[in-house]
């Protein structure tokens, strides 16, 4: 079993919007979770509905309670919470003290403050990017919006 020198299993944070949950939620989450090894935690930060509205203009389809309930069922997730509304990673990161830190292809932002963060070096963690899953036309949750709404016009 992976473990830290503390003797507790390697802790792996991934975060996300997770509205209308697709395959490269799963992959990314898979993905996080293997970054770890095999008996590590997958904690996922689910980004609070005034965060997502601030950031890119409107609420997500989901309200924030169920998409956190939601990604808490997938399988690779060991534990869901909802973020800070202010987007504190920092804050996160002390919170959880994560080993790693995963993030997705699209998130330069949340890097970018990571790397901030590490830079610090407390607490220590690595930092993880994961691929793109590009395997269809619908490996967003704006693309799948997009295409219900042309084929139900």
């Amino acid at each position: 079993m992976p473990s830290t020198d503390k003797g507790r299993p390697i802790i792996v944070v991934a975060s996300g919007v997770f509205d209308l949950i697709h395959y490269g939620h799963l992959r990314y989450l898979e993905e996080a979770k293997k970054a770890g090894g095999e008996d590590s935690k997958l904690v996922v930060v689910v980004a609070r509905d005034s965060t997502v509205k601030r950031l890119k203009g409107k609420k997500p389809v989901i309200p924030e309670d169920q998409r956190r309930a939601i990604v808490e069922a997938l399988k690779p997730v060991d534990e869901a919470i909802l973020g800070y509304e202010d987007l504190n990673i920092k804050e996160v990161v002390r919170k959880i003290k994560p080993d790693i830190v995963a993030v997705g292809h699209d998130q330069e932002f949340i890097e970018d403050s990571l790397k901030e963060v590490a830079s610090r070096g407390e607490p220590k963690f690595r930092i993880v990017k994961i691929r793109e899953f590009a395997t269809s036309d619908l490996n967003s949750s704006s693309k799948i919006k997009r295409r219900i709404i042309k084929e139900w016009k």
